[in-house]
């Protein structure tokens, strides 16, 4: 299970409490989390807090705070949105055909008029670091690149060009290095080199031009050094590159949702055009919310608990699914759940009951022989999936 780690004083400013250990430990229980460890690092107390695998918005000091304010009743659930504007004045990223060679989608998003810290700005470059490391399969999935918009110029390309013809300053270099050359320079480099086998035996490699010709990133691998982010920044273009489109998406949303706070505009993206080769083009992030309609019994039935329709929609709102009643016929009724691009992890309605039975209090719920047993199976999904990996 991944663990994030924030500092203390600051974790319970944001808060608006001071916990002691033992109560913020009941917190995290509370809210279905673990402190897992305390450290102390420069005259700092740094809590290591485990958060389950699959709630990518909690993988940040920002997601967490959000999400144990609204569980605490301190701040409603943010509404994500992105600019009202006209597809020809959005940003463009053209992908060449040559990209399905080797990793062939590409997301983008920018966070424009943000004001970093330097605490935020180390929490926006460890939020890549742990997502890297989780839902993105170490850089195989996905890979995120963020860069400073002000010393770059749209439109952009997104292609793959043999290794040879690729030309551009890496990262924390000042030298020019060649895609062949950068593949033997960070061998050597123990960050990278774990990185390296994902495009190296290709026959092309990935590359991201401005419309002047400036490399901005050889995904997976590195960015470019002319476009790097400081604390200074003031408009950060994200480009996220995959194999897998819906992880990128996710990817991409988490980034956005969790930063956007720091926006002008709060909670306000700016969307970015994708086209491919084909002319077809799909505009990024897509942070509307959809609707999941799930029985009232479904929910309450799956935890062994009697809940009115009112105590359920409370429950959940805490758990950042905005939810309303909707009556079915006489004493039925189901839940209209709203489900936030921040929570991918809800999927189905089992889904669903769990952030019931979090809110509810496992604590609260009494146990019990069940009066039947029932073997566990795979979801159908999951079987499908299985079958096509096989192929």
């Amino acid at each position: 299970m991944p663990k994030v780690s924030v500092g203390r004083d600051r974790l319970f400013e944001a808060l608006g409490k001071e916990y002691t250990q033992e109560e913020f430990e009941d917190l995290c229980f509370e809210f279905g989390l673990e402190l897992d460890d305390v450290a102390t690092e420069e005259d700092e107390v740094i809590y290591k807090v485990e958060v389950a695998a699959n709630r990518y918005d909690l993988l940040c000091f920002e997601g967490l705070v959000r999400a144990l304010r609204i569980f605490k009743e301190l701040d409603q659930i943010p509404k994500y949105s992105v600019f009202d504007i006209p597809r020809e004045s959005m940003l463009k990223i053209h992908v060449k055909p040559e990209t399905a060679l080797v990793r062939p989608y590409v997301v983008s998003a920018v966070l424009r008029d943000i004001t970093f810290d330097q605490a935020s700005y180390k929490s926006f470059i460890d939020l890549q670091d742990m997502l890297h490391q989780n839902i993105c399969r170490g850089r195989t999935l996905v890979a995120i690149g963020t860069h400073d918009l002000d010393t770059i110029q749209g439109p952009f390309t997104y292609e793959a060009l043999p290794p040879t013809e690729i030309n551009f300053v890496p990262l924390k270099q000042v030298k020019s290095f060649r895609g062949d050359e950068l593949m033997k320079f960070y061998e050597s480099d123990m960050k990278l080199k774990k990185f390296l086998h994902i495009i190296e035996k290709s026959p092309v490699f990935p590359v991201i031009y401005d419309c002047n010709r400036t490399v901005l990133s050889l995904p997976p691998i590195i960015n470019g050094a002319h476009s790097a982010i400081s604390v200074h920044t003031k408009n950060v273009f994200i480009e996220c590159t995959a194999t897998d489109l819906t992880k990128a998406k996710i990817v991409l949303n988490t980034m956005v949702t969790m930063f956007s706070v720091y926006c002008k505009r709060k909670f306000e993206v700016e969307p970015v055009e994708v086209i491919s080769s084909d002319g077809h083009s799909c505009v990024y992030p897509d942070l509307s919310a959809y609707n999941m309609e799930v029985p009232l019994s479904k929910i309450t039935g799956r935890i062994g608990v009697s809940a009115d329709a009112n105590q359920v929609i409370s429950l959940l709102n805490r758990m950042q699914l905005l939810a309303e009643k909707s009556v079915l016929s006489g004493d039925l009724c189901s839940i209209i759940v709203s489900v936030p691009p921040t929570r991918s992890d809800v999927l189905e309605a089992c889904d669903v009951a769990e952030d019931f039975a979090i809110a509810y209090g496992f604590d609260n719920i009494l146990a019990q022989v069940s009066s039947s047993t029932q073997g566990g199976g795979e979801q159908s999904l999951s079987q499908i999936s299985n079958l096509i990996r096989l192929e």
